[in-house]
């Protein structure tokens, strides 16, 4: 039996002593799990003195507070908050609002709290109004006559539609970037492939966005991890995905050939290499990139980049002073010499001011890649897209990163944040990634967060938030303990969702929470009623019974799709590709024959229902069952919809097997068609397969781009 004491800390901590697993079974933690979590939080935990000590510790810590980390209120609702002062003492607050003005009066409520003896000294705790009519934005609440101030976060009770999509409903193509190139890219697909991309599909069939993989940076050095959801910044872009001939400098660079010349080694390369090789790519534009940053710049370009650097202040230089490091140290910060692990030390800025070409380079770098995403968006919308460019946020970042150095007095040592099994990972998820520290993201006004999000929404009409989820609570695993022997901690659902609300209605962006895997009910509720949209995946809608959702039964606000980068494309997955891949891996827990025999019966459902509604024929083959598939969402009320890039051209292969790191080719999979053959972007262009899909789009969300007038 674990002491009631560790309970009661753990509760007091966000920590979950128990939970419902994916099958409704409630699980205990086990006691080693509990201590190791909140030994990640900074409370020892260990012995039950340490732990009797910790309750009165975080008693006390209460008590010396003079205001809450945060003060959260909604736009239109009032709310409330406490101050603590000596017993007995007036108190007199201001509200220093965002455009400068102030507001005081603020309406004390009823607080019948007895006082805390704090060392001799009562505090007593009195309660205010936070008014219902303060403007959206960023606050400060100041105690009169102390310096005791606070953060006030007001955001939108609700996120509205863009007005571009009014109340229409629009479908959009997914693409992972990397895995699509033109025959001018870079061994890569580059945002000068998404621009054409988006204009194609929005001119020529109508759609409304275009989703893309995470662009987070990765780490400049070899090898460059090719997963865009472990990247090495989510506060900063990856250059990889720059187009050097787009570069307004590249026009002046001399003996431009021979940097052509680069460009079709790499490709040639590309052409021969059965994966992805980003290495190459990058080494080959690296050295281009470094022929334009040298070119000296027109007085206007030069306060365009002066004004960048200004805006993006002290974390653009903390992440090019990373960069630079790691191109001497290697991608590990935590094996670089002591000195130099902290971004605070003394040393690191003696790095810097001695390398100052390295680490100007990585600043340019980050500036040219913001003027081409800046182009995609404009180019997108142009085009006739409402949205425009929809990013990812992926949930997580390196552990040797440079947010992991730059940020790790807000993450949590320790430990990783992950999934714990569910019906498509039984063994789990370690994602590897070190977790917020919730505690210190309301000690520091959730600064860091709000930083990802403005990135996440500069550039797009939308944002897809990776395992959303995780704004509400996330599964911590300590480390050397496998998936299933973790934990939740829950987060300020209020504050995160709050700032998401918030940066969204000033981008005038669209959110989309990816809410799949285990999820508490009251969830979906929230992130409804906050104006978030959900994800629905075609294989995931169950009626409860195992059997497909009816059509009509899905959710209005949700962006839906018949697949997921984490499955095959659709003509892979109607072959059974998922359970045959899991199988040769190791990753299934019960045998394949079982595991076919329940997916044979999960599809077979799903072919009964397309032939039940009339958009499947007798003897179907494959394309048709794809064709069937998408056309079926467009009987969901759902207002985006989802074609992936693969399923449009018949690609049969997964981009990521999770559970996996090399045992399976991840993120490295260049876009084929069904016979294998690679495909490059003008090769999508003329793909009637391609054309015939996206055009089944436009029909069923009632646009018609010019393929359909």
């Amino acid at each position: 039996m674990t002491s009631s004491t560790l309970l009661e800390l753990a509760r007091r901590h966000g920590v979950a002593a128990e939970f419902d697993d994916w099958t409704g079974r409630r699980t205990a933690v086990a006691e080693s799990t509990l201590v190791a979590v909140l030994e990640a939080l900074g409370v020892p935990a260990g012995t039950e003195q340490e732990r009797v000590d910790a309750l009165a510790a975080h008693e006390r810590q209460y008590w010396q507070r003079r205001l809450p980390t945060t003060v959260l209120g909604r736009a239109g609702v009032p709310s409330s908050f406490w101050v603590h002062v000596t017993h007995g003492d007036p108190v007199h607050l201001t509200l220093l609002l965002e455009d400068g003005t102030e507001r005081s009066g603020l309406r004390q409520l009823e607080n019948n709290r007895p006082p805390y003896d704090l060392g001799g000294r009562l505090i007593g705790e009195a309660t205010f109004e936070l008014p219902a009519d303060l403007p959206l934005g960023y606050h400060r609440l100041r105690v009169d006559g102390s310096d005791a101030e606070t953060p006030v976060v007001i955001s939108p009770a609700t996120v509205g539609l863009p007005t571009r999509l009014g109340k229409r409903r629009t479908w959009g193509l997914a693409v992972q970037l990397y895995s699509v190139r033109s025959k001018n890219s870079w061994g890569t697909g580059d945002l000068t492939d998404l621009t054409d991309l988006a204009v194609w599909s929005a001119a020529e069939h109508g759609a409304g966005f275009i989703l893309v993989n995470p662009l987070h940076a990765a780490a400049p050095t070899a090898p460059m991890e090719p997963s865009p959801y472990l990247p090495t910044s989510r506060r900063f872009g990856n250059p990889l995905y720059l187009r050097v001939e787009s570069v307004a400098e590249f026009a002046a660079v001399r003996h431009r050939g021979r940097l052509r010349g680069l460009r079709a080694t790499v490709n040639k390369r590309a052409d021969r290499d059965p994966t992805i090789d980003r290495d190459a790519a990058w080494q080959a534009k690296r050295t281009a990139l470094q022929h334009v940053y040298r070119v000296e710049r027109s007085a206007g370009r030069e306060l365009a980049y002066t004004a960048y650097r200004a805006r993006q202040g002290r974390r653009l230089e903390e992440f090019a002073t990373w960069c630079a490091l790691a191109e001497q140290y290697g991608a590990d910060w935590h094996a670089w010499p002591h000195a130099l692990q902290h971004p605070s030390n003394p040393e690191v800025a003696a790095f810097a001011a001695a390398h100052p070409d390295a680490v100007d380079f990585h600043r340019w770098l980050q500036w040219v890649l913001d003027d081409q995403l800046t182009a995609v968006q404009a180019t997108a919308v142009q085009a006739g897209m409402e949205l425009g460019v929809m990013s990812d946020l992926a949930v997580g970042v390196d552990p040797d990163g440079a947010d992991a150095w730059a940020l790790q007095d807000v993450l949590a040592p320790g430990v990783t944040a992950g999934a714990p099994p569910d019906e498509f990972n039984q063994l789990g998820q370690d994602w590897s990634q070190p977790p917020w520290r919730p505690d210190r993201l309301a000690e520091q006004a959730y600064e860091p967060f709000r930083a990802l999000v403005e990135m996440a929404l500069r550039h797009a009409g939308g944002v897809r938030i990776d395992h959303i989820i995780g704004m509400f609570r996330l599964w911590w695993i300590p480390k050397g303990a496998a998936p299933t022997e973790g934990t939740y901690v829950r987060y300020d659902h209020d504050a995160m969702i709050g700032i998401i609300a918030l940066e969204a209605h000033r981008a005038g962006a669209l959110v989309v929470g990816e809410d799949l895997g285990t999820v508490e009910p009251w969830v979906r509720d929230y992130l409804h009623e906050r104006g978030l949209f959900g994800t629905s995946i075609l294989w995931f809608e169950s009626d409860g019974s195992g059997q497909p959702l009816p059509a009509e039964r899905w959710r209005e606000y949700c962006l839906s799709s018949v697949t997921t980068h984490d499955l095959p494309p659709t003509a892979g997955y109607l072959a059974g590709e998922h359970v045959r891949l899991r199988e040769e891996l190791g990753l299934l827990t019960r045998p394949a024959d079982e595991e076919l025999v329940s997916d044979r019966a999960a599809q077979t459902a799903w072919l009964d229902e397309l032939h039940r509604v009339g958009l499947l024929g007798p003897d179907p083959d494959t394309e048709q069952i794809v064709a069937a598939l998408y056309r079926y969402l467009g009987r969901t009320p759902s207002k985006l919809l989802t074609l992936a890039l693969a399923d449009a051209v018949g690609e049969l292969r997964t981009q990521n097997q999770p559970g996996t790191t090399d045992e399976y080719p991840n993120w490295r999979i260049p876009l084929a068609g069904p016979d294998g053959r690679r495909l490059l972007l003008e090769d999508v262009f003329a793909d009637p397969r391609a054309a015939v899909l996206s055009e089944a789009m436009a029909e069923i969300t009632g646009h018609s781009g010019r393929a359909g007038m």
